[in-house]
């Protein structure tokens, strides 16, 4: 599986480096080279991609905390490439979407949050009753409840992502939401062939 990290730095670096240009004409662009540097414009931004950002930040806290039990509650080879994987794009993803509501001046959720913005639950979140069961259970049952979990955790973040292209301002945004849907369903595809399961 391709990591969605590399392709938010070609993507989204390029559009930086042109915010860059065209905003500070009295010195060069700096290099691109890592998600930390990536910023998006102040003031090309809406509400709906300050929701964005705010329910996907503790959406992906959560998938690093799934993808977090693999090696401690199987021996699954295959669950350990997917664990592995949802970490290498969603820890980079957070400080990109962190560093966009700083430059927002927005307010940036806490670690471990359940609630989104104004308060209304966040698509695909695992309830603490199932995170509370998956962390009592090892092998076999826990890889079946796993994916589960993780799929409708995808489903989730696609739904958010799709509402993010269809009404957000940010083309920075709008292009990590596109790169979003496309990983997450390609996920979700492999959940599902590796356990059998049909989407």
């Amino acid at each position: 599986m391709r990591s969605i990290a590399a392709r938010v730095v070609a993507v989204l670096g390029t559009l930086a480096a042109a915010l860059c240009l065209s905003a500070c004409t009295d010195r060069p662009a700096p290099a691109p080279d890592h998600h930390a540097d990536q910023t998006t414009s102040a003031d090309n931004h809406n509400a709906d991609d300050v929701m964005f950002a705010q329910n996907m930040i503790p959406h992906h806290e959560q998938a690093l905390e799934l993808a977090a039990m693999v090696p401690t509650n199987t021996a699954n080879a295959d669950l350990f490439v997917v664990a592995k994987h949802i970490t290498a794009d969603q820890q980079p993803e957070i400080r990109l979407l962190t560093g966009w509501l700083q430059q927002w001046g927005e307010d940036v959720p806490g670690n471990g949050g359940h609630s989104g913005h104004g308060g209304m639950a966040i698509d695909g979140m695992v309830d603490p009753a199932t995170m509370d069961k998956l962390k009592s259970l090892k092998g076999a049952e826990f890889d079946t409840l796993w994916v589960q979990s993780m799929i409708g955790h995808h489903q989730g973040a696609i739904t958010m992502a799709e509402a993010e292209i269809a009404h957000g301002q940010s083309p920075d945004a709008i292009s990590l939401a596109k790169l979003m849907v496309t990983e997450q369903r390609n996920d979700i595809a492999t959940m599902n062939r590796l356990t059998g399961m049909t989407q």
